[in-house]
Order: structure tokens, then sequence, then C-alpha cells
């Protein structure tokens, strides 16, 4: 039953309320996933970071988009949108998107199961495993390297004042979805 009441609570908000939900987390816990999830389960549109921080390139991640340019783009395409999730990390892209969140989730998982998700991941997708991104995911926890950290994730989410969902550890994802979906629930 309680299902349902979450389901019934969700359909209220998306058809009542105007949503952004922002998903973040190291490389490979999880954050497109949930995203891709939530876009079935309440009908959010998921918008993907990347999209908008990597210029199209065969093969793909080797030039970023200039940061005015990002920013314009991705809040055009959410400004465009009723409710939308977006996947991925957002930080110095500006204080108008940055600010713009009505719930943040933040994705923890332990370096080994984010480690061998990428591999995976990497290996599915292109064949083969990038050692230059595998080195720059593999310090997350670290943040001996420039880009994403735990630490910067950290921070960044202490400046924030919207509600903002912690989720640490392997969690299925349908266990995140509803817990999601009640965080949802609770802001209307």
């Amino acid at each position: 039953m309680a299902l349902f009441i979450s389901y019934i609570e969700t359909e209220l908000i998306r058809l009542t309320y105007s949503m952004i939900i922002l998903i973040i987390g190291a490389s490979g816990a999880g954050t497109s996933t949930l995203a891709a999830a939530l876009e079935n389960a309440v009908g959010f549109k998921h918008v993907e970071a990347d999209d908008y921080y990597w210029l199209p390139t065969l093969p793909p991640f080797q030039a970023k988009r200039d940061r005015v340019e990002r920013l314009s783009a991705i809040t055009e395409k959410l400004a465009s949108l009723p409710n939308a999730v977006v996947a991925g990390s957002i930080l110095e892209w500006g204080e108008e998107l940055e600010n713009s969140f009505d719930l943040i989730v933040f994705l923890y998982l332990p370096a080994d199961i984010r480690m061998a998700r990428i591999i995976q991941r990497e290996i599915e997708r292109f064949g083969k495993v990038d050692a230059t991104f595998l080195s720059w995911a593999s310090q997350y926890d670290e943040g001996i390297q420039t880009g994403r950290s735990l630490a910067r994730h950290q921070n960044w989410l202490g400046q924030r004042s919207c509600p903002i969902l912690h989720l640490d550890g392997d969690i299925s994802v349908d266990e995140r979805v509803r817990l999601v979906r009640n965080a949802l629930a609770d802001l209307a």
C-alpha cells in the first residue's frame, strides 16, 4: 500500500509542480542509472550533464564545451521541461544552475565497487579501458587530481539550500527510486 501512496504522491508532484532533481556522485556510483530509472518511474526527463560538458567527438569525451555555452545550453534545456532529473557533476558551472535544484541526491559507493563498474562499463562501451580515465576516477575519495572528488562534492553540498538525500552503499536501483520518491513526497 505504501508504494501505491508513494506513486500517487509523486504523480501529484509531477503534475502540480515544476521540479528539478540533481543526482551527483563519483563516476561509477550510478547517477545515470538512477536518473534513467526515475525517468521511467516518475516521468521526470533524464538530462545527462556529460552531454553538455563534452563536445560531440569520436571517440567521445575528448573536448570540453566552453563553460558559458555549456551553462546556457543546459539551463535552456531545463527551462523547457516541466520536470527533470539531471545526472552528473555540475560543480562550478554557474550559480544560476547550481542553485536551481529542488532536491539533490548524493550517491556514494566504496571505490572497489565503483571501479569494477567503470571497468565493466568501459569494456562494454568501448571494448577497452582508458587507463588515464581509470586513474582519474580511482582517486575520487582522496581528491588528489583535479575534477570530481569526495571533498569537493561534500563542500559543494554544504553550500546548497535545497534538501539533500544521501544514499550510501550498494543499494539496489529499485530501493534508490523508492527513497527518492519518498523524498519527493516529503517536498509536497
